[in-house]
């Protein structure tokens, strides 16, 4: 077993970090050769949609994208204490077997808050961690302990979680609000009864998937015009895809509005 102390970790005690803020494809998308694909600016270079908090009892996870290995290391955090999931869709899910590592380190299995169609999906998608036969991998299957979550607040890992429904157009998926931090990626539509859990807030965080409508994410104009009603001191835009340059989208945006970047680091409050 590895044993805690050869642990390797920054400390992000009291810190948001964006580990990525792409659409499902990523920005630079494969093939393509556009402006901001071929961009040298790194704030134009998105790894798949992800959050890394560092809470008063640990480090938490928001989703397990298939860049998770890069985007880990990237910001050079060495231990995840527990993860957490906004949906089931598998830009946000299918990095779930990089988790394995973490509970040699942590000793037991890694603590998965989601609701109960993540938990299905994972257990679908993953059937090799759940099945009998998975004693066969022996330690190479990912430990995993389900925590279901539903509307209704939760604590994890000291800290306070209130739970918003978003409507991803046909599916029901989650936001977060981290105190006066809201995470609502993957969406097209915040239901009245979320908005009212979004006031006062000091950093709205917001899907943008691109200039032009979309039916299942806010296009740039959708989302300025959400974020104006909800009214947060800060606004910024995520899930981004190559249709936004970082330079030239935030010189057309709003005052208290831009673009989130992988590696953008907030302080939480």
């Amino acid at each position: 077993m590895i044993m805690a102390k050869s642990i390797l970790s920054a400390d992000i005690s009291g810190e948001l970090i964006f580990l990525g803020t792409g659409t499902s494809v990523g920005v630079p998308v494969v093939g393509c050769g556009c402006h901001v694909c071929t961009s040298t600016d790194p704030r134009n270079k998105r790894f798949r949609c992800s959050l890394v908090l560092g809470l008063p009892g640990g480090n938490l996870l928001v989703d397990t994208t298939p860049d998770l290995r890069s985007q880990l290391l990237r910001e050079g955090i060495g231990i995840i204490h527990s993860t957490l999931y906004t949906h089931d869709h598998a830009d946000h899910v299918f990095g779930l077997d990089d988790l394995r590592l973490f509970p040699y380190y942590l000793g037991h299995a890694m603590p998965v808050y989601c609701e109960a169609q993540v938990e299905a999906r994972i257990r679908k998608s993953f059937d090799y961690a759940f099945a009998h036969e998975a004693k066969n991998y022996a330690g190479g299957v990912p430990q995993i302990e389900f925590h279901p979550i539903e509307s209704e607040p939760f604590e994890v890992l000291d800290k306070l979680v209130i739970p918003l429904r978003l409507e991803h157009g046909k599916f029901r998926v989650l936001g977060f609000r981290f105190g006066n931090i809201a995470y609502c990626t993957d969406t097209n539509r915040i239901p009245p009864e979320s908005k009212a859990l979004l006031a006062g807030l000091d950093v709205l965080v917001v899907d943008a998937l691109r200039l032009t409508p979309h039916p299942t994410h806010y296009c740039l104009d959708e989302a300025v015009a959400v974020a104006e009603e909800i009214g947060a001191k800060r606004t910024l835009f995520t899930h981004m895809s190559h249709d936004l340059e970082h330079e030239a989208t935030n010189a057309r945006l709003p005052a208290g509005m831009e673009l989130a970047f992988d590696g953008l680091r907030l302080r939480l409050t």
